[in-house]
């Protein structure tokens, strides 16, 4: 007997108007909350946002109910690694994983990132570049995912964080023109240098700097004339000066960077995305869980308070931050998830609740250049929406009881 499988249809038929109602939005612009408020979405944006007496809900429309809960924009992980691969027993096992295994698991990690709260994430260097035709599904509604931005493969040079033991790396101007041009090619719209050592080196110098001014020179060029933009891996204040030199528009972890360091990046106006849930107490954890060997556990807490010290370096010197985790976003940590867990960290190291829900929900479309369509709730921006079930604005830890997740108008969980 034949079997016949089903025809996925792209239907263009309008779809009904929807609309959240009865909750309170907490506009991250003005620091205001609006009670008793109305979110008018049609298809996949924002058509209207404010108070019900301000915005008249047609009868048509599909509501939403949500009274008693805090509306705000999807939370933005601007670190991830949907086919992270850590030293340790998990390392082993996927050792010899096939492309086809690894897209698999992205597609998993994608979508529990998605029904965690994250609704976008940038991808800072994957494999084989599996992530592309995840972001192609995703995009055409054919998976369930957040919106992916991505770096594709990392420029590794020889001996560089992530290929310590590959003899061959990525070495001098033209082969990092080649690199770049070929991960623009695959659909890359940014560029991931691995300029310093990291966590995951078993030996190296994280203060280091691993890449020549000319390399990260070229790649920058290159990147930024076709539309790209250049993210650095570093701990190192030497090499993060030399990348800002170089024109590199974001800076991931900064394990030892300083206040020298922080101030150029601000007169620069560059980005820094800490991740320090990667060195904290819940890391250790999570460290220890996937069979992480001893001498990671042991590098990580030797990171670990000069990181928290960057972290507040950069937050007293009013640096541009943008949330990222460099776990999956949804992986447990000290009682919540990694994203959550990432902009708590934000509010112990000095910021303010509302600074913390900006650093995970607005400056991320900022640092992307995707402020017109994502970090909002404002008429004509997508419809990426999650609610809690407190005041954000009073306690951060109201992001734990996130219970409401809407992509692009599309509730992908509805807890209540």
């Amino acid at each position: 007997m034949l079997t016949v499988l089903p025809t996925v249809v792209h239907a263009q038929t309008a779809q009904p108007m929807k609309a959240i109602v009865g909750g309170t939005v907490v506009d991250l612009e003005t620091g205001r909350l609006i009670e008793n408020a109305v979110i008018l979405i049609e298809g996949q944006r924002i058509k209207a946002m404010g108070p019900a007496s301000a915005v008249q809900v047609p009868v048509s429309a599909d509501v939403i109910h949500a009274e008693g809960k805090w509306l705000l924009p999807g939370m933005m992980d601007m670190h991830v690694h949907f086919g992270l691969v850590l030293p340790g027993t998990q390392g082993m096992e996927l050792a010899h994983e096939s492309v086809a295994g690894l897209a698999l698991r992205m597609e998993r990690n994608a979508q529990a990132s998605l029904w965690a709260g994250t609704t976008t994430v940038r991808l800072t260097g994957e494999r084989a570049h599996a992530e592309f035709p995840l972001k192609a599904d995703i995009d055409k509604g054919l998976i369930v995912g957040p919106r992916i931005f991505s770096a594709g493969d990392p420029l590794i040079p020889s001996g560089g964080h992530g290929g310590e033991f590959e003899a061959n790396g990525i070495d001098g101007k033209d082969a990092v023109i080649k690199f770049v041009r070929q991960q623009l090619q695959a659909g890359a719209s940014w560029i991931k240098l691995m300029i310093s050592k990291g966590l995951a080196d078993s030996s190296g110098d994280i203060a280091a700097s691993d890449m020549t001014s000319e390399e990260m020179r070229a790649a920058v060029e290159i990147a930024h004339s076709h539309g790209a933009k250049v993210a650095a891996h570093t701990g190192s204040p030497v090499a993060t000066l030399q990348a800002l030199e170089a024109g590199v528009d974001s800076f991931e972890h900064g394990y030892y960077l300083d206040e020298k360091v922080f101030r150029e990046m601000k007169k620069r106006d560059k980005w820094y995305v800490p991740t320090i849930v990667v060195s904290q107490a819940g890391a250790l954890e999570f460290f220890a869980k996937i069979g992480s060997p001893p001498w990671y556990l042991e590098r990580a807490k030797l990171v670990g308070k000069a990181h928290w010290h960057s972290l507040q370096t950069a937050i007293k010197g009013g640096v541009n931050i943008a949330m990222g985790t460099d776990q999956f976003p949804f992986e447990p940590n000290e009682g919540t998830v990694a994203a959550v867990r990432e902009t708590e960290l934000y509010v112990e190291a000095g910021m303010t609740p509302l600074q913390a829900l900006r650093a995970a929900m607005v400056n991320p479309a900022r640092m992307l250049g995707a402020e017109a369509d994502l970090g909002g709730l404002q008429s004509g921006k997508y419809a990426d929406i999650i609610a809690v079930t407190a005041n954000p604005l009073q306690d951060i830890r109201a992001l734990r009881t996130i219970g409401f997740v809407m992509k692009g108008g599309n509730v992908i969980r509805n807890d209540w």
